[in-house]
C-alpha cells in the first residue's frame, strides 16, 4: 500500500472545524476551541453546518458530505479538525469521494466515532490521518490538558519518530511487532464491519472505548478476528484506555487469550482515550512495538 501522508502543519496555516458525527451541544466549547486555535496561530473556518441539527447529528447527511468534500477541494485549507465524536460518521461513508480525498490530502484529525472516517480513508483513498484531540471535548474544553495539545501539534508540526511508552504498568505479554497503525475507537470501528476497510497489509492495531462492559469488547474483538484479513495482517496489539469497563481482570484475560492464539505481542496502558490527556497517532503511518514501546515512524 502506497500511502500519502499530507503536508506538515505550519503556523499560518489555515484550519477547517467539521461537523460530521454528533450535532454541536456546547457553542461555548466551540467559542473556547475556535480562540485557542487562533491564539496558536492559526486560521480557522467553520463548516457551513456547524450549528445544525436533525436529531443527535450534525444536520442532514447530504450537507455534511458536500462540508467534508468542500474542505478538501478548498487549496486554502490546510487541516481539519473535527468538532466532536457521538455518532453520524459511519453514515456518509459509502457516499465519500475518496479519490478527491486521495488526490487533495491534508491533516484529518479526531477519534471515537471519527475513527470510522479514518479506517475508510486509509483503504479507500491510502492516506493517513491522525487519532488525536477534537474541538469539543479537548481543544475547548475547560479541563484541556496542555500535554495533549504539545503532543499533538508535535506530531502535526514536526516529523520525527514518535516513542510512546505505557503511563502505567499494565499488561504487557513480550514481543517485536512491526506493520502500519490501525485500530481506534473498537465500538466505531465494529459499526464497519461488512465493508471493505481491513488494511491489505501487516499492521499494529491500537484500541480505546468506554462504558463497554467486557463481554462486548470481547465480542467486538471476535467479529474483527472473524475477518480473515484482519485475523491474517494483524501483527501486535496497542491498548488504550478502557474507560469504566466492568470488569478489569477479564478485560486482561480478553487479550491475554488473543495473544496466545495469535503469537502476537500487546502491550496496554497507552493514553489512546476518551480522557483529557491523550496521544495523537499517526493512522496509518510505520509503526512497531519493541521492548515494551510504541514506536511510530511519523
Amino acid at each position: 500500500m502506497n500511502l500519502i501522508k499530507p503536508k506538515k502543519l505550519n503556523y499560518g496555516d489555515t484550519i477547517a472545524i467539521a461537523a460530521l458525527s454528533g450535532n454541536l451541544d456546547n457553542s461555548e466549547a466551540l467559542d473556547r476551541a475556535v480562540s485557542f486555535l487562533k491564539n496558536k496561530g492559526f486560521d480557522i473556518k467553520l463548516a457551513d453546518n456547524i450549528y445544525d441539527k436533525k436529531r443527535y447529528l450534525a444536520g442532514e447527511d447530504d450537507i455534511k458530505l458536500e462540508q467534508l468534500h468542500k474542505m478538501f477541494s478548498d487549496d486554502s485549507i490546510n487541516a481539519v479538525f473535527c468538532l466532536r465524536g457521538g455518532y453520524g460518521a459511519i453514515r456518509l461513508v459509502n457516499k465519500i469521494d475518496y479519490d478527491l480525498i486521495r488526490n487533495n490530502p491534508k491533516i484529518f484529525i479526531g477519534y471515537s466515532d471519527v475513527t470510522a472516517l479514518s479506517a475508510m480513508f486509509l483503504k479507500k483513498a491510502g492516506m493517513i490521518t491522525y487519532s488525536g484531540p477534537m474541538c469539543i471535548g479537548d481543544f475547548g474544553s475547560v479541563d484541556g490538558e496542555k500535554e495533549t495539545f504539545d503532543n499533538c501539534f508535535d506530531v502535526l508540526m514536526n516529523d520525527k519518530v514518535l516513542i510512546y511508552e505505557p503511563f502505567q504498568s499494565g499488561l504487557k505479554i513480550a514481543g517485536n511487532a512491526k506493520g502500519i497503525t490501525f485500530g481506534g475507537n473498537l465500538a466505531t470501528l465494529v459499526s464497519l464491519c461488512g465493508l471493505d476497510f481491513i488494511p491489505n497489509e501487516n499492521f499494529i492495531f491500537f484500541a480505546e472505548d468506554l462504558n463497554e462492559p467486557a463481554y462486548k469488547i470481547d465480542k467486538m474483538m471476535t467479529q474483527l478476528l472473524n475477518i480473515s484479513d484482519f485475523r491474517k495482517n494483524i501483527r501486535g496489539i496497542v491498548l488504550g484506555e478502557f474507560l469504566d469497563v466492568d470488569n478489569y481482570d477479564w478485560l486482561q484475560e480478553i487479550f491475554t487469550e488473543i495473544s496466545c492464539n495469535l503469537n502476537i505481542p500487546v502491550i496496554g496502558n497507552f493514553r489512546i482515550t476518551h480522557n483529557n490527556l491523550k496521544i495523537t497517532v499517526p493512522y496509518g503511518a510505520k509503526s512497531e512495538i519493541k521492548d515494551g514501546k510504541f514506536i511510530i515512524h511519523n
